[in-house]
Protein backbone atom coordinates (compact mmCIF):
# COMPACT_ATOMS: atom_id res chain seq x y z
CA UNK A 1 0.00 0.00 0.00
CA UNK A 2 0.94 3.62 -0.56
CA UNK A 3 -0.09 6.35 1.85
CA UNK A 4 -0.34 9.95 0.67
CA UNK A 5 -0.61 13.06 2.82
CA UNK A 6 -1.21 16.48 1.29
CA UNK A 7 -0.41 19.81 2.89
CA UNK A 8 -0.05 23.45 1.97
CA UNK A 9 -3.61 24.44 1.18
CA UNK A 10 -5.19 27.60 2.50
CA UNK A 11 -6.82 30.91 1.70
CA UNK A 12 -5.11 33.26 -0.73
CA UNK A 13 -6.10 36.34 -2.68
CA UNK A 14 -6.42 36.26 -6.45
CA UNK A 15 -3.02 36.64 -8.06
CA UNK A 16 -1.29 35.00 -5.14
CA UNK A 17 0.64 31.74 -4.87
CA UNK A 18 0.56 28.53 -2.90
CA UNK A 19 2.68 25.40 -2.89
CA UNK A 20 1.07 22.08 -2.16
CA UNK A 21 3.07 19.10 -0.95
CA UNK A 22 2.25 15.41 -1.11
CA UNK A 23 4.32 13.08 1.01
CA UNK A 24 4.25 9.42 0.00
CA UNK A 25 5.05 6.50 2.29
CA UNK A 26 4.76 2.73 2.20
CA UNK A 27 5.45 0.88 -1.07
CA UNK A 28 6.74 3.92 -2.92
CA UNK A 29 8.90 1.70 -5.13
CA UNK A 30 5.67 0.56 -6.77
CA UNK A 31 4.73 4.05 -7.97
CA UNK A 32 4.86 4.86 -11.68
CA UNK A 33 3.35 8.33 -11.63
CA UNK A 34 2.01 10.90 -9.20
CA UNK A 35 -0.83 13.24 -10.01
CA UNK A 36 -2.75 16.20 -8.67
CA UNK A 37 -6.48 16.46 -9.14
CA UNK A 38 -9.02 18.97 -7.90
CA UNK A 39 -12.71 18.97 -7.14
CA UNK A 40 -14.70 22.19 -6.95
CA UNK A 41 -18.18 22.37 -5.38
CA UNK A 42 -20.76 20.98 -7.77
CA UNK A 43 -18.15 19.84 -10.28
CA UNK A 44 -16.48 16.56 -11.10
CA UNK A 45 -12.94 15.84 -10.04
CA UNK A 46 -10.53 16.95 -12.74
CA UNK A 47 -6.92 16.28 -13.62
CA UNK A 48 -4.46 19.08 -12.85
CA UNK A 49 -0.94 17.75 -13.33
CA UNK A 50 1.18 14.61 -13.23
CA UNK A 51 4.80 13.55 -13.02
CA UNK A 52 6.47 10.20 -13.47
CA UNK A 53 8.22 9.02 -10.35
CA UNK A 54 11.48 8.01 -12.00
CA UNK A 55 11.89 10.02 -15.16
CA UNK A 56 10.20 13.22 -14.14
CA UNK A 57 8.08 13.57 -17.26
CA UNK A 58 5.26 15.98 -16.60
CA UNK A 59 1.80 16.78 -17.85
CA UNK A 60 -0.34 19.79 -17.00
CA UNK A 61 -3.98 20.58 -17.73
CA UNK A 62 -4.54 23.38 -20.20
CA UNK A 63 -6.56 25.32 -17.61
CA UNK A 64 -3.48 25.74 -15.39
CA UNK A 65 -0.67 25.62 -17.94
CA UNK A 66 1.81 28.43 -17.43
CA UNK A 67 0.59 28.98 -13.86
CA UNK A 68 1.09 25.63 -12.15
CA UNK A 69 4.28 23.57 -11.96
CA UNK A 70 4.60 20.01 -10.70
CA UNK A 71 7.90 18.70 -9.34
CA UNK A 72 9.21 15.91 -7.18
CA UNK A 73 11.91 15.19 -4.65
CA UNK A 74 12.53 11.46 -4.71
CA UNK A 75 14.83 11.62 -1.70
CA UNK A 76 11.91 12.94 0.33
CA UNK A 77 9.25 10.89 -1.46
CA UNK A 78 7.40 14.14 -2.00
CA UNK A 79 5.63 15.74 -4.94
CA UNK A 80 4.92 19.46 -5.10
CA UNK A 81 2.43 21.61 -6.94
CA UNK A 82 3.50 25.22 -7.24
CA UNK A 83 0.47 27.36 -8.03
CA UNK A 84 0.97 30.93 -9.20
CA UNK A 85 -1.37 33.63 -10.44
CA UNK A 86 -4.24 31.96 -8.67
CA UNK A 87 -7.79 32.73 -9.74
CA UNK A 88 -11.08 32.35 -7.85
CA UNK A 89 -11.99 29.51 -10.21
CA UNK A 90 -8.98 27.57 -8.88
CA UNK A 91 -10.86 27.17 -5.60
CA UNK A 92 -11.25 23.45 -4.93
CA UNK A 93 -10.15 20.55 -2.81
CA UNK A 94 -6.86 19.36 -4.24
CA UNK A 95 -6.02 15.67 -4.11
CA UNK A 96 -2.74 13.88 -4.59
CA UNK A 97 -2.83 10.43 -6.20
CA UNK A 98 -0.42 7.64 -7.08
CA UNK A 99 -0.56 5.43 -10.14
CA UNK A 100 1.04 2.04 -9.56
CA UNK A 101 3.42 0.40 -12.01
CA UNK A 102 1.46 -1.59 -14.56
CA UNK A 103 -1.81 0.15 -13.82
CA UNK A 104 -3.73 2.61 -15.97
CA UNK A 105 -5.49 4.13 -12.97
CA UNK A 106 -4.57 6.17 -9.93
CA UNK A 107 -5.13 3.65 -7.16
CA UNK A 108 -4.03 5.57 -4.08
CA UNK A 109 -5.42 8.91 -2.96
CA UNK A 110 -4.71 11.42 -0.25
CA UNK A 111 -7.33 13.03 1.93
CA UNK A 112 -7.27 16.31 0.05
CA UNK A 113 -6.38 19.86 0.97
CA UNK A 114 -8.61 22.89 0.55
CA UNK A 115 -7.47 25.78 -1.63
CA UNK A 116 -9.62 28.90 -1.55
CA UNK A 117 -8.87 31.90 -3.75
CA UNK A 118 -10.69 35.10 -2.90
CA UNK A 119 -11.43 37.79 -5.46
Amino acid sequence: QVQLVESGGGLVQAGGSLRLSCAASGRTFSIYSMGWFREAPGKEREFVASITWSGGSTGVASSVKGRYTISRDNAKNTVYLQMNSLKPEDTAVYYCAAQPLGSAKYAHWGQGTQVTVSS
